[in-house]
């Protein structure tokens, strides 16, 4: 195709991860006739943040993140948060179980794997706390099989990696959902591609950069080019999704949009240590969810999972802080730095200041020496030693883009963004969604 001669489609979605590959499926079942491109900077789907490597692959329910449910200043759980969060990955499930009936999916067995979801706290005030929160979240329906217990015998059952060389004398709990899951969203993302490439008007082209963005009367012109023979081309969109994770804000930035000003990178990325000894993963069948440290920001919220990729389970701890300007795995070092504007350079800036915990906990992680980070490990699993090479960093981490309002230096997850107007995409099980 010449670069001057446009294809007109409904919508371009940028990026093959989980969040386009969603939304793409549910705008072809919603309206059949609606012509799509999927955009993939690399040589495939599900590389980056949708990577089951990349993520702890928690289906999550709002069934053992404590964090959903903080407690109040009377010491009472507002329950609002997890119950919207069950609703939400119920209703994903609803819709692969849609897709799994109509035969043009991949079976279920290949990417959700039932894992039971616990919640683990030590201590008194974290006992007081467990028992409060499972009160109150019983009364709902949707969590009335929650279990709880004190009893370490019981525990030793549900966790039998957790209990042994544990002091006696210390008071911990446990709640537990049997209905819990484990999700491979690298094994779903290639599914939802898959399926949507059996539709009319529907194309995943991968090994495309999207190098510029440009809005027009009929939407928006989008220039793409091909990385494997150096190709250019240009699309006519009535809509463009950004679904491209931490590539999302440089993109966002190139649409020159209003909405756009005032939002920056934030170099944190997540770090796991990860267990493939058969040996040590068989003594965990769960993915156990416990409480920050004092002082600590919710997103270092310390879990054990038990995680299931390409029929093999592996053990996943974490998650760890760490320091990158890349905004994404393949990224460049160079990504932060270029995105700085001068309307996003003083909430960057305030971003230390605002968030004091934050930046403290994020230093205290990246100097962390390997033992120290053992350490903790040893919090969930006391009999762990050091001479046993079992447990490695992952070569792949997330990286994780940060929004900061003029209005306020705050930090979150990164945002996905649509078009007009560029207003925030729904929540997804696989990502946390920013909020202005």
């Amino acid at each position: 195709m010449a670069h001057n001669d446009y294809e007109t489609v409904d919508a371009v979605l940028v990026g093959a991860g989980i969040m386009s590959a969603t939304l793409a499926v549910l705008l072809k079942e919603l309206d059949p006739t609606l012509k799509l491109e999927v955009i993939e900077l690399m040589e495939s789907g599900a590389i980056e943040s949708s990577n089951p490597w990349n993520n702890a692959g928690t289906g999550h329910a709002g069934l053992c993140e404590l964090n959903y449910t903080p407690p109040a200043a009377d010491g009472s759980i507002d329950i609002k948060k997890s119950v919207t969060i069950n609703t939400q990955f119920e209703e994903s499930k609803q819709f692969w179980a849609y897709l799994v009936e109509k035969g043009t999916f991949g079976s279920p067995k290949s990417f959700i794997t039932p894992v039971p979801h616990l919640s683990f706290v030590r201590g008194q005030e974290g006992i007081d706390f467990l028992k409060t929160r499972f009160k109150a979240l019983t009364q709902h329906h949707a969590f009335s099989d929650m279990e709880y217990t004190e009893d370490r015998a019981t525990m030793a059952k549900w966790m039998p990696l957790m209990l042994p060389g544990r002091d006696p004398n210390e008071p911990i709990a446990a709640t537990r959902v049997m209905a819990g899951t484990d999700v491979n969203f690298g094994t779903l993302t290639k599914h939802l591609l898959d399926h949507l490439g059996t539709q009319p008007n529907a194309q995943v082209k991968c090994s495309q950069k999207v190098t510029d963005l440009e809005r027009n009367e009929q939407g928006w012109r989008v220039s793409i080019k091909d990385l494997q023979n150096g190709g250019l081309r240009t699309v006519q969109a009535r809509f463009v999704f950004l679904g491209a994770g931490g590539a999302a804000l440089p993109l966002l930035q190139m649409s020159g949009i209003e909405e756009g000003k005032g939002y920056g990178g934030f170099p944190v990325s997540g770090q796991w240590l990860r267990c493939d000894n058969p040996e040590v993963v068989k003594q965990h069948e769960a993915k156990v969810y416990s409480q920050a440290e004092v002082g600590s920001p919710p997103m270092s919220v310390p879990h054990l999972d038990t995680r299931v990729v390409d029929g093999k389970k592996s053990l996943l701890f974490g998650p760890y802080a760490g320091f990158s300007t890349k905004f994404l795995r393949h990224g460049s070092l160079l990504d932060l730095p270029l995105s700085i504007r001068p309307n996003n350079i003083g909430p960057m800036l305030a971003v230390a200041r605002d968030n004091f915990e934050l930046t403290r906990y994020l230093i205290k992680e990246v100097m962390q020496s390997d033992e120290k980070r053992l350490k903790t490990l040893r919090g969930f699993y006391p009999l762990r030693k050091p001479r046993t090479g079992a447990w490695k960093q992952p070569a792949s981490a997330c990286r994780s883009s940060r929004k900061m309002p003029n209005t306020a230096a705050s930090c979150s997850s990164a945002p996905n963004w649509s078009q007009p107007g560029m207003a925030p995409s729904p929540p997804c099980s696989a990502h946390r969604q920013a909020r202005r």
